[in-house]
């Protein structure tokens, strides 16, 4: 019960957290010094999801819902997977 609630809370205010996200104009340039090509750039958080799933061959929607550290667990697996591989 104490899950459930924890994860509907986190959902309610993740809901929030995107429609706030959506009205503030992010800063462009690097992040980290990692320069950001300005597609990235210009793409909203869902888009960016979008492109995560269209390039890691992911069902429609199915990162976009995942909870963030849940999509920060999969990003850094896949980035040692791919670094591992140089």
């Amino acid at each position: 019960m104490k899950q459930w609630l924890i994860r509907k809370l986190i959902s309610f205010m993740g809901k929030v957290y995107v429609w706030l996200d959506r009205k503030l104009e992010h800063p462009k340039g690097d992040v980290l010094g990692l320069k950001i090509d300005d597609d990235f750039a210009s793409m909203s958080r869902y888009d960016l999801c979008c492109h995560i799933e269209d390039k890691f061959d992911l069902d429609r929607d199915s990162f976009w819902r995942l909870e963030s550290t849940q999509k920060i667990r999969y990003c850094a697996q896949t980035a040692r997977n791919i670094l591992g591989m140089k």
